[in-house]
Parts: structure tokens; C-alpha cells; sequence
């Protein structure tokens, strides 16, 4: 009786005030962010201007890229999910969504996997963790690919003889392109043969007893990954069309490849660098100002539209993702079959 009481404490705990408290805490950082940026009022004015009717298709194709963005990728986690349970197409935007409002309060985006395995049947949400890994793999991999391929671009055609970074110096960006080309090719070799390091990683003793939360990724077959590969390829050309739909906006002049390639290198620095996304704003401005400052010498627009992109892509679906955990429910009556396989 005693546990039974503890347990439906434990739920109300969760359920009801875990979930609420998480939206109130996102409001009111939301907010504080808002309030404390530098020269606000000048900014309202400039957004004010760039929002008006003439900019009409422009808004309409940021928020649609938005939609198409977290939409590929909860396409991407519904495929990834299969072998351990089937999963809907909400049900997969929902759970995108309320990881991305965990991950807000953890670097690299950590907090998406629990946020996304509550989706999930209680005895496959342990399960499903590894399968995310592989999604996650799988963005990165394109991420390095198209940041290093514009990389070499950047410093071949469009930044001339300056270096690209204060401090920075030529040899070093070099020896930094070959460390990423190296590190993309082992990474891209482990994606492939994820079910031979899976096997490897059974043969640890220790590992025996886990067996179990690591044995659907060998379900995933090279197919499924170039499939994975490919809608994470598709998703990172939406990001970077966001950014220059937004430079567009604000009238920042710099050439559609340009802003393409240097997107792409800002990209990859930021999965690079440990970073929380709401702490990472000031991040994403400053390595925005030195690499676009590198072909154009707009700083306020560079960082307007980084702000912008960061509150589109970031803010609003992670309020969404709030919202959904309220609706939460962590312990569900049935799944006595899952609970007996853990």
C-alpha cells in the first residue's frame, strides 16, 4: 500500500506539477531574454519594417520551412522508431518537439532524448535512446560534410588571403579542415556498421545485461540509413534556406553562395562547440558577426537575422513542446509486457 501511495504521489509529481513548472520556467525565460537585449527599441523599429506586407512571401516561407523543418525530422524519428514500436505522425511531431524544449536546459541537444523516449512506451523508452543516437549521427555527418565543403570554398574563393578568425591563422584552419575530414570519415564508416559495432559492444561483459537497449539498432539496414541520411541532408538545406530567406529580409547583401556556404560553416562550428541553446544566443551572434564579417560588413543585420532564426527555429516549437509535456502521462496503466522485458 505504502508503495502504491508513494507511486501515485510520484505521478501527481510528475505529471502535474514537472510539466507546468517547465512551461512557466520557458515563459519567463523567454521573456528575460526578450527584455535584456542590447539596443532593443531600434530593433523593434527594424522588425517592424522588415515584417510588413512587401515581405509577405518571405514570412510565409520561413514559417513554412519551419514546419518542413521539425517536420522531416519527426519523419526521421517515426523511421528510426520501427524496430522497437510504431509510431504516428503526431504522435512523432509531438515528441520532437517536447525534446527540443528539454534540450533547451542541457548542451548539444541531450535533453531531446528523454524528451522524445516519453513518446514512447514505458518498457521501449530506454530502447529507443540508442535509435535516436543514430538519427543524431546521422545530422552530423551531413553537418561536417556541407560545413567542411564550404569551409574550403570560403577560404579558396570568398575570403582571399585574410584570415578567417581573429587568431587564426591559415596553417591552423588547415590542419583543423583535415582533423573534421578525418573525423567525418570515421564517423561516416561507424553509421554503416552500426550493427558490427553493436555486436562488438555485446562481447564487453559488463554490457550483457544492456544488451537490450542497444540490439534494435542491428534491425537498421543500410537502406534505412541512407534513407535516415538523406532526410537529414534534405532538412539541413531547409535550415540554410531559412537563414537566407531571412537575410533577404532584412536586406543584408551578400550572394545567395556566400550565404549558403557561410551558413554552413556557422552550422558546423555550433555542433562542434558544446553549447546550451538557450544560454548559446550570444554564441551564435558573435560566430555569426566574425564569419559573415568575412564577406560582408553588415554586423546588425548578421545578428538580427541569427536572433530571428534562433526564436523561429528554437522558441516557438519549444513552447509547443511545453505544452505538449502537460499533457504527459510518465506511468501508464498496461505495458505489463514491456515492464517484465526491463
Amino acid at each position: 500500500m505504502q508503495k502504491k501511495h508513494l507511486a501515485r504521489q510520484l505521478k501527481i509529481l510528475v505529471n502535474y506539477v514537472l510539466g507546468p513548472s517547465l512551461f512557466i520556467a520557458l515563459a519567463y525565460i523567454i521573456y528575460r531574454k526578450v527584455q535584456t537585449q542590447p539596443d532593443l527599441p531600434q530593433k523593434i523599429e527594424i522588425l517592424k519594417g522588415s515584417f510588413s506586407a512587401k515581405n509577405t512571401w518571405k514570412i510565409i516561407s520561413l514559417l513554412s520551412l519551419l514546419c518542413m523543418n521539425w517536420g522531416i525530422e519527426a519523419r526521421k524519428w517515426q523511421l528510426l522508431m520501427r524496430p522497437v514500436e510504431k509510431v504516428n505522425f503526431l504522435t512523432a511531431i509531438k515528441a520532437i518537439l517536447s525534446g527540443l524544449a528539454l534540450s533547451l536546459f542541457l548542451p548539444n541537444g541531450f535533453g531531446e532524448y528523454p524528451g522524445r523516449a516519453l513518446y514512447m512506451k514505458e518498457g521501449n523508452r530506454l530502447r529507443s535512446v540508442a535509435l535516436n543516437v543514430a538519427g543524431s549521427m546521422a545530422q552530423l555527418i551531413v553537418t561536417l560534410v556541407a560545413g567542411t565543403a564550404s569551409l574550403i570554398y570560403l577560404k579558396n574563393f570568398s575570403w582571399g588571403k585574410a584570415e578567417p578568425v581573429e587568431g587564426l591563422s591559415v596553417l591552423w584552419l588547415n590542419g583543423i579542415i583535415s582533423m573534421i575530414i578525418l573525423g567525418t570519415l570515421v564517423l561516416l564508416v561507424t553509421y554503416f556498421r552500426l550493427s558490427w559495432l553493436t555486436r562488438l559492444t555485446e562481447k564487453i561483459p559488463f554490457m550483457q545485461r544492456y544488451k537490450y537497449l542497444i540490439e534494435n539498432v542491428e534491425a537498421l539496414h543500410w537502406k534505412e540509413l541512407t534513407r535516415i541520411l538523406s532526410l537529414s541532408f534534405i532538412r539541413f538545406i531547409v535550415f540554410a534556406v531559412q537563414y537566407i530567406v531571412v537575410l533577404r529580409m532584412f536586406e543584408v547583401k551578400i550572394s545567395t553562395v556566400d550565404a549558403f556556404c557561410t551558413t554552413s560553416v556557422l552550422f558546423l562550428f555550433l555542433a562542434i562547440l558544446p553549447t546550451i541553446p538557450f544560454a548559446d544566443i550570444g554564441i551564435r551572434g558573435e560566430a555569426g558577426r566574425q564569419l559573415f564579417g568575412m564577406v560582408m560588413p553588415d554586423a546588425f543585420g548578421i545578428i538580427v537575422t541569427i536572433a530571428v532564426i534562433w526564436f523561429v527555429n528554437l522558441i516557438i516549437p519549444s513552447a509547443a513542446g511545453s505544452l505538449f509535456l502537460l499533457g504527459i502521462k510518465l506511468f501508464k496503466k498496461g505495458d505489463k509486457q514491456n515492464n517484465k522485458a526491463l
